[in-house]
């Protein structure tokens, strides 16, 4: 059977808008996203290192999604301890992290972590409330001075700081847009201790020598997180 030129046309258009569909940041959940994942990044303030046992992260479906980042998070420990661990930075980074693939937009994440300055162990429940989902999927032109070039960025990185005291601080960023604050909660004490329990109170390990020698001068600045 020969299809006529209009019955042509037609299937071409249903192939076509069948192939956008696919392809136009669904998920394989069925989220339907502008990008194909969202980012989950860890840093703390100089010096102040700690080990992630676990981050989950629960998106707007309920869909738990376990250890989407474990580890050491992003830090610096500069020589000579010249560098400066009070406060957040204006414009925080990503952070060590990885891609969330398959979820929809975050409601909240959940992290347990070693504070090995301290040492202690904490675990927070941070909310990423709607106005923050908003700004995720919200796109903006920005120019990236790395490129030279203007284009079209979204806030699909979750950047959280983890601070001694149990300090856990959240914002959604993009490499040329500025970071957004969203979230700030306090932590509590893990009771079992690190590893819950079963490492017989024994830490991932102590602080690298830069750091522990920051300590030892200056001590950890727990109000200015």
């Amino acid at each position: 059977m020969t299809l006529g030129k209009s019955a042509l046309r037609l299937l071409v258009s249903l192939a076509l808008v069948l192939l956008v569909s696919g392809c136009a940041g669904t998920n394989d959940y069925g989220a339907k996203l502008p990008y194909d994942a969202w980012r989950l990044g860890f840093f703390a303030p100089d010096y102040m290192e700690v080990w992630i046992e676990t981050a989950d992260a629960v998106d707007t479906n309920d869909r738990w999604f376990k250890r989407a980042m474990s580890g050491v998070s992003s830090i610096s420990s500069p020589s000579n301890l010249k560098g400066n661990p009070r406060g957040w930075p204006r414009n925080p980074g990503d952070g060590k992290g990885k891609y969330v693939y398959g979820a929809d937009l975050p409601r909240f994440i959940y992290v347990r972590w070693q504070s090995l300055a301290e040492p202690q162990t904490y675990y927070a429940y941070i909310e990423i409330p709607e106005s923050a989902r908003e700004l995720m999927v919200k796109g903006e032109r920005a120019y990236c001075r790395g490129t030279g070039t203007w284009g079209t960025e979204y806030r699909k990185n979750i950047s959280i700081g983890l601070a001694p005291g149990g300090v856990a601080k959240a914002w959604v960023n993009a490499p040329c847009l500025d970071a957004i604050e969203v979230s700030r909660v306090q932590g509590k004490v893990v009771t079992k201790g690190p590893f819950e329990g079963y490492s017989d109170g024994k830490y991932y390990r102590a602080p690298n020598p830069e750091s522990q020698a920051y300590i030892d001068k200056f001590g950890i600045p727990y109000d200015s997180w």
